[in-house]
């Protein structure tokens, strides 16, 4: 494609961006396709000839665009937010265009230095003192794994430098609630921690995890001849948002000598707001942490910032230097290839660049509050009407709810709530989703899409009553 074609070619792709974004609220959130039915309009083997672009853009129109659940709906309620502003989309889109790789400074001078520079303005704006350095990775599982091998190096003093993690004599263990994100355990495995030395630290009746219980095991593995590494601690956790004790946990990890890892990938965005930073009071006693802009804060996906206080630690257990990627400004520059897993980089800070520029601080902490208030509506109206259940706190801005209808418990309580929870989704409505909490399905109502106001919070309110209640 030469440039006259794409130049063509993109401004049909913009004006339909905008086209989709301007009517979205009048689409049905779910993807309402069959498994394999997108796959079976799709040629089972490529093109031999050239295609003209008009018929990949038509075949975007019917063929992929009938199997997307709409994220960016108002309508859109499901897990945690991805609220992609389309002034990220222009970032992306210049970064996409622009096709350069960060191997290195020198490979691309401006992806290091404003990656320097973003991550620092977020440093800032969620209120961290200038002891932390950040880096984008692009998701918080990869920031989690790089955490754990950074604990595993330090407790080991470097292992990998000689015979690795299989040469240390006391196992290694890491302490999780069970109510963090299955990535940190997938991290844990895949630092070579072990399943069998992952400890699942009790929580308490807002299913916020226990210091004095941290402590306990620590103490116990220590008498039963286990080195104690690492503890991740979670704002916002995934099911309800509930929010660990940050300064009690640090304290358990200066006592014993932990790596403390906070995992505030959903909350992070919220501490753009001042009075939200109390959900992550001790946070300047963490080693590491991790916050994700692509989720709440509307990045578009993937944008994960990664801080740590030791920066010359990570570099020693990440860095690679082979002779080609060399040049005169090493030692005077950073090289993000040693921040993280990957050699080659994406320039990924131009998105959230371009969304602070434009929304400006402010303006993202208006919409943050937004959010809240429509959080602590929605708790308010479930709480005042019968036979509904909040069932955990609403810290940030996800509400856990129930209906229990008299009469009805156990696994015909369950079928209840998933049978309601489908109902909404396959109506093309809005979109939910349901989580298991003390062994019992409950649904989840996330709120954060950049188009939801209050309007939409009351209407899945009003849809939710009236497909639930009988």
């Amino acid at each position: 494609m030469d440039p006259t074609e794409f130049q063509k070619q993109a401004h049909a792709i913009a004006d339909w961006v905008a086209r989709y974004r301007a009517t979205i609220a009048e689409r049905p959130v779910m993807a309402r396709t069959a498994p394999g039915e997108i796959k079976a309009q799709l040629p089972s083997s490529p093109p031999q000839s050239p295609e003209p672009f008009d018929a990949m853009l038509r075949d975007f129109e019917t063929i992929v665009v009938p199997g997307i659940t709409h994220w960016q709906s108002p309508r859109f309620f499901g897990f945690f937010p991805g609220a992609g502003s389309l002034a990220s989309v222009l970032g992306d889109y210049l970064s996409s265009g622009l096709a350069a790789l960060g191997l290195s400074w020198q490979a691309s001078p401006a992806l290091t230095e404003l990656e320097e520079v973003v991550t620092d303005w977020m440093r800032q704006m969620v209120g961290l003192s200038d002891a932390w350095s950040g880096v984008i990775q692009d998701t918080a599982s990869t920031s989690t794994l790089v955490a754990l091998l950074c604990a595993r190096e330090r407790a080991t003093n470097y292992s990998l430098a000689h015979g690795g993690v299989q040469s240390v004599e006391r196992p290694l263990t890491v302490y999780v609630s069970a109510h963090a994100h299955s990535s940190v355990e997938k991290a844990a495995l895949l630092a070579g921690f072990g399943r069998d030395n992952v400890r699942l630290v009790p929580h308490d009746e807002a299913y916020a995890l226990r210091a004095d219980a941290l402590r306990d095991l620590v103490a116990r593995d220590i008498a039963d001849g286990r080195t104690p590494c690492a503890v991740v601690a979670t704002t916002g956790t995934t099911a309800t948002t509930a929010i660990d004790p940050v300064g009690e946990i640090a304290a358990v990890a200066r006592e014993f000598g932990l790596w403390l890892h906070v995992d505030a990938a959903m909350a992070g965005s919220a501490m753009i707001v001042p009075e939200m930073r109390a959900l992550w009071d001790g946070i300047e006693g963490a080693d590491s942490l991790v916050l994700n802009p692509h989720k709440w804060l509307g990045v578009v996906f993937d944008c994960s910032l990664y801080y740590v206080k030791d920066a010359e630690h990570l570099v020693r257990v990440m860095s690679t230097n082979p002779s080609y990627l060399q040049s005169a400004a090493d030692g005077r520059v950073k090289s993000y290839r040693d921040w993280g897993i990957p050699l080659g980089r994406r320039f990924r800070a131009l998105k959230l660049w371009f969304l602070i520029r434009e929304q400006g601080v402010s303006g993202l902490q208006a919409r943050v509050r937004r959010d809240l208030e429509n959080a602590k509506w929605l708790e308010r109206e479930v709480r005042a009407a019968p036979n509904w259940r909040v069932l955990t706190p609403v810290r940030l801005q996800t509400v856990c709810v129930r209906h229990e209808p008299p009469g009805l418990d156990g696994d015909a309580l369950d079928r209840h709530t998933l049978d309601w929870v489908d109902r909404i989704n396959r109506s093309g409505e809005a979109y939910l989703t349901p989580s298991r909490l003390d062994d019992r399905w409950m649904a989840r109502v996330s709120i954060g899409a950049e188009a939801t106001e209050r309007e939409h919070v009351a209407a899945v309110w009003a849809l939710m009553r009236e497909t639930a209640e009988p």
